[in-house]
């Protein structure tokens, strides 16, 4: 029977370790051993409870200083890579790289002569210098890397041992959302799930309300309640802002709209996990024109492709579908249908295949 060793630097409540939380429970329901080497405080502890998942923990958080957070980041690579050889006489073990961060325990297994598994969530030819040295070295140090979108994977030099394996929710998730297109039409409640960082568009989500006060906006930040504090101001009234979320599910079942402002001259979403879930719960997507998130939607059928610098189309897209109930029940029952292409089951039965 195979250990599959995990490495994943940052245990949040984002999209790469919710998949990753996915990846790992159906590999401990099959029978495998789990070994996780991550941060404690996020959605990864939930695995606690299967037996069969032996935890390694350290300490780990982003910093508002750029300097201390490489300094953090680089004192976990050397850790990882140490703490890695405690595996040099395990037979038949794949160490499993979540991420392109977990450098340090990839090189580790290679130079023990490990299996090596990349899960690629990031894309990292439109981000810095730093991150494009990463995926130079990904390609070099994994046996197999998985992405999650062909977008994605077209950035790859490598074309050998490269899978694209979309990602998906669970099952519990889905369970816990209740599509209803009429209830969500007399909402006329925007939602974004979003973060700090300025190319995510959070200024741009407050603008938009300012706009359309007509409407209510709920916008939920993936950080704590005094960073948002001290980065937002000024909040129009007819916006709600919450802060970081265990489960967003109840969000979901309150909104009627889903929105992703990422600005694409900044960065590039490789899949969409938002807007997946969005329309899980039958709702339609505004989303970037391009990337992996991109490929989801289908422009005027569950959703809409709009440019974030054009906010006055954003305006008049939100107003049109909230103006005709039919136009939007049909892009809420054709977002739900299109969501039932991304099941649990069929992600983790293509990745077993990989390992």
């Amino acid at each position: 029977m195979k250990r599959i060793v995990c490495f994943h630097l940052l245990n949040d409540y984002s999209g790469s370790p919710k998949v990753l939380f996915m990846v790992l429970k159906g590999l401990l329901e099959r029978g495998y051993k789990v070994e996780l080497v991550s941060s404690h405080g996020g959605v990864l502890d939930g695995l606690d409870r299967y037996p069969g998942l032996k935890r390694h923990y350290y300490s780990y958080a982003f910093s508002d200083n750029a300097a201390v957070t490489m300094f953090r980041y680089l004192a976990v690579q050397i850790y990882t890579f140490f703490f890695s050889f405690r595996y040099f006489f395990s037979r038949d073990c794949v160490f499993y790289i979540n991420t392109l961060l977990p450098a340090g325990p990839a090189l580790a297994g290679r130079i023990m002569g490990k299996r090596v598994v990349y899960h690629y969530h990031e894309n990292a030819f439109v981000k810095g210098a730093f991150y494009k040295a990463l995926a130079g070295a990904m390609q070099h140090l994994a046996h197999e890397i998985i992405c999650v979108s062909a977008y994605q994977a077209s950035f790859l030099k490598r074309r050998k041992g490269v899978t694209v394996i979309p990602n998906a929710l669970t099952d519990e998730f889905i369970g816990r959302l209740h599509p209803d297109p009429k209830a969500a039409f007399r909402r006329r409640n925007v939602l974004m799930l979003s973060s700090l960082k300025e190319y995510k568009g959070t200024g741009r989500f407050l603008e938009l309300a300012r706009r359309l006060p007509q409407f209510s906006f709920t916008l939920v930040i993936n950080d704590t309640e005094d960073n948002i504090g001290r980065c937002l101001t000024d909040i129009p009234e007819n916006v709600s802002v919450y802060p970081r979320q265990s489960d967003v599910s109840r969000f979901y079942n309150r909104a009627s709209l889903v929105l992703n402002l990422t600005d694409k001259t900044k960065a590039v979403e490789t899949f969409g996990m938002t807007a997946l879930e969005a329309m899980s719960a039958g709702l339609p997507v505004i989303v970037p024109t391009v990337g992996g998130i991109a490929e989801m939607v289908e422009d005027g059928v569950n959703g809409f492709k709009i440019d974030v610098r054009e906010p006055d189309r954003i305006c008049e897209c939100i107003s049109s579908v909230f103006a005709d109930e039919k136009f939007y029940s049909g892009l809420s029952m054709r977002a739900l249908e299109f969501s039932g292409k991304f099941r649990e089951k069929d992600m983790v039965d293509n990745i077993v295949r990989v390992f």
